[in-house]
């Protein structure tokens, strides 16, 4: 019968051994410890600390003079029920919102976590900020008529300042699609019997009444609204924005954005006679590009207009080519606020300007 081993062996830690292994588990434990201090540590900092000097922010703030628009703001808090944020700052959250192009949840997310938003907006560090759903109710306070007298004030205050000026003016548009596909509508005109889906039928069951239909070119249809804009040649800085229906053309709505003096580079969307006609009205010189088949075109000087224009068609290379809301009015809204947010990127690279000096 075999015998099990049940002998266990024991191996002697001499003083060194227990000095070394108890000098590790202390260096361990120290070094969790400090790990737990610096997350927990305590220092005197201020905003304005963490905020580098040569930030972006830091130069929109220097370029355009907030309390311009303050006054006009404190009257719209009247009526909003949460006043004590103030309208400044909701009107910079918004700005920010814009210019960043985040949704309502990741601008309050921002505001929670961006130390540069919270600068920017005129947040403290651990003050409680606004919830998604006040910007909402902000956009609808502050409206678009009271952002076009905002949009107005930011454009006197770049006059004065001789970064803008109505000499030479750059007109074109872009459109800003609704919805990629309209099967919705098509059964819709189907069930009640029409036998077209065109503009005509569209308001009568889309859920977006504004938005319109519009080919451009051979075949390349699409669904919403244009975008007009005029752009200062001598800064880059956007005059007006307007949006219309995606049908309206381009020389139809140049009435809109049409300064009023100086010369105004088009395509050839703006060589037709509406545009003829609101050139002459506002005392403009129209520099159009003109189509192939006009015995009036001359290919050298619309050559030299094409290189004149091309360094402003960056304006709509920055931009969302697609309809943020329903309808003409928020989509303006959405469009003035951008323009002002662009407005404020250009000006932070530009130096400053100086009054021309006239000799006699």
């Amino acid at each position: 019968m075999g015998s099990s081993n049940n002998t266990q062996t024991y191996t002697h830690i001499g003083p060194v051994e227990k000095r070394r292994r108890g000098s590790k588990m202390e260096r361990d434990i120290k070094k969790q410890q400090v790990k737990r201090m610096k997350r927990y540590q305590m220092e005197m900092v201020s905003l304005e600390m963490l905020i580098e000097e040569n930030h972006i922010y830091r130069r929109f703030v220097e370029v355009f003079d907030f309390s311009r628009i303050e006054n006009r703001l404190k009257r719209l808090e009247k009526g909003v029920g949460r006043t004590g944020y103030g309208m400044e700052r909701l009107f910079k959250c918004l700005l920010y919102q814009f210019m960043e192009d985040l949704s309502d949840r990741q601008m309050e997310e921002a505001l929670k976590s961006n130390v540069a938003c919270k600068w920017f907006c005129g947040f403290g560090l651990s003050e409680k900020t606004p919830d998604y759903s006040l910007f909402c109710h902000i956009r609808r306070k502050i409206g678009t008529k009271e952002l076009s007298e905002l949009f107005g004030i930011m454009k006197e205050q770049m006059m004065e300042k001789w970064y803008m000026s109505e000499v030479f003016t750059f007109v074109d548009s872009s459109h800003l699609i609704t919805k990629a596909n309209m099967w919705r509508e098509r059964d819709k005109a189907i069930k009640a019997k029409y036998d077209k889906l065109n503009n005509e039928v569209l308001p009568k069951v889309a859920r977006d009444k504004d938005a319109r239909i519009v080919c451009k070119g051979k075949g390349k249809y699409w669904y919403g609204f244009k975008k007009h804009v005029s752009c200062d040649m001598q800064s880059g800085l956007i005059n007006k924005v307007v949006v219309t229906g995606a049908n309206v053309n381009d020389a139809k709505a140049l009435k809109h954005i049409c300064p009023s003096g100086g010369a105004v580079f088009g395509d050839k969307g703006y060589c037709t006679a509406p545009a003829r006609k609101t050139a002459a009205i506002n005392n403009v010189h129209l520099a159009a590009i003109r189509t192939n088949n006009m015995k009036t075109k001359n290919k050298e000087q619309d050559k030299w207009y094409s290189k004149l224009r091309s360094p402003y068609e960056r304006v709509f290379s920055k931009c969302n080519k697609h309809a943020r809301y329903i309808g003409i009015a928020k989509n303006q809204f959405a469009e003035f606020i951008w323009a002002i947010g662009y407005n404020l990127r250009i000006l932070a690279t530009l130096p400053p300007r100086q009054m021309p000096t006239i000799r006699v």
